[in-house]
């Protein structure tokens, strides 16, 4: 089974095109779009094509080592799953298929709070594979509760998104039908019924809603939970109330959405123990530089006080390389793994980390690097 995927789908971007066939037109937007006229969400990728680096020639046989260790604890390979909402939109039980492929190959697994899957069940999966994305709530009591519940159910660190302070418009996803608050009519009935398999996999696991937070709204009125999203989870998040969090939350904590030096060194004062270097993925502002071109000035700032990891743009194992070339800790991928389960269902967490891991030891062969933490030592230039 194993080799056959690996011959038929090689590639993420394989995925990527089965994936647009198997789900509904809205879930293909959600999982695809950018916001704006989506530049940065093309820039984010055309930047990394930019990075060059040159294979060196080794007498020996190079045996690349891919296990990294982070915030004190041993991960199978330099990357982990990025937090994705509403995973099952794109597949049903999407969550917990990677949950357990971060168990299965030794990798963390960011639960998003817009999650179709409770923190409770997640973690039961993925263990002390699990850390938690908080979009910070505007009540405090609920932010309070959500901490709580992850460390109660096993989350070994916490992350704390800032560049959402509004919820972007997303054009490619209105003109597909898919709201916030979500509307079903007759054109997404007819946009499901073209997706025969997405839909009977639905009916059998449940259509989706937003279980981790619904409690909260005290409705499971799906429409309604987006809602409460959209206006109660998207709190500004001033220093006082990252202090309180860091109070509470006695594991590692990071903030995402980083793109500055400044943004980084006043993070870094706050006492955090990790900063992700992102854009979004071009979901937010279509006017941010791409990822990778600010992540040398935050390593540059930070980089030996702190731990850095990127996101956004990442497409396989050679832009993983490119980003820890570049300084960077860590990697977090997110489209790669959505494009997975929606083209491959159950078994796709499980093809696109084999890929990656392939893909990452091929091309530290032909770098002669053995291990994920000298390739930094290598020579890098841009085309301009």
């Amino acid at each position: 089974m194993t080799t056959d995927l690996i011959d038929r789908f090689p590639a993420v971007e394989d995925l990527r095109r089965v994936a647009k066939k198997r789900i509904p037109r809205f879930s293909w937007a959600h999982l695809d779009s950018g916001t704006g006229e989506e530049t940065t969400h093309r820039r984010n990728q055309t930047a990394f094509d930019s990075i060059r680096m040159l294979p060196r020639w080794s007498e020996s046989d190079i045996k690349p080592r891919l296990k990294t260790r982070i915030f004190g604890q041993n991960f199978e390979a330099p990357f982990g799953i990025a937090p994705l909402g509403a995973t099952g939109l794109l597949w049903p039980g999407g969550e917990h298929i990677l949950a357990e492929t971060a168990y299965a190959h030794g990798i963390p697994y960011c639960l998003s709070t817009a999650a179709c899957e409770t923190l409770e069940t997640v973690g039961a999966i993925a263990r002390d594979r699990s850390w938690f994305q908080l979009y910070p709530s505007r009540d405090r009591a609920i932010r309070d509760d959500l901490i709580r519940r992850a460390m109660n159910s096993g989350f070994t660190a916490l992350i704390v998104t800032i560049d959402v302070p509004v919820y972007s418009m997303r054009e490619r996803q209105r003109r597909a039908g898919l709201t916030v608050p979500t509307k079903i009519g007759f054109r997404t009935l007819m946009h499901i019924l073209a997706r025969p398999g997405w839909a009977l996999a639905t009916l059998r696991h449940g259509a989706p809603a937003f279980r981790l937070i619904e409690g909260y709204v005290g409705n499971t009125d799906m429409a309604k939970t987006a809602n409460f999203l959209l206006h109660e989870l998207s709190a500004p998040v001033d220093e006082d109330y990252l202090r309180e969090i860091r109070d509470q939350w006695h594991g590692p904590l990071m903030v995402k959405g980083i793109l500055s030096p400044e943004g980084a060194r006043r993070a870094v004062a706050l006492g955090v123990d990790g900063l992700i270097v992102s854009n979004h993925g071009g979901r937010q502002f279509d006017a941010a530089p791409p990822t990778i071109q600010v992540l040398p000035e935050i390593i540059k700032a930070v980089g030996a006080e702190t731990t850095v990891l990127f996101d956004s743009g990442v497409r396989g194992g050679l832009d993983i390389i490119r980003a820890l070339a570049l300084g960077a800790d860590f990697v977090l991928l997110g489209r790669a793994f959505a494009y997975g389960i929606a083209a491959l269902g159950h078994e796709g967490g499980n093809h696109v980390c084999r890929l990656l891991k392939e893909n990452l030891a091929i091309n530290m062969t032909q770098l002669a690097v053995e291990t994920p933490e000298t390739l930094r030592q290598l020579p890098i230039w841009t085309d301009r």
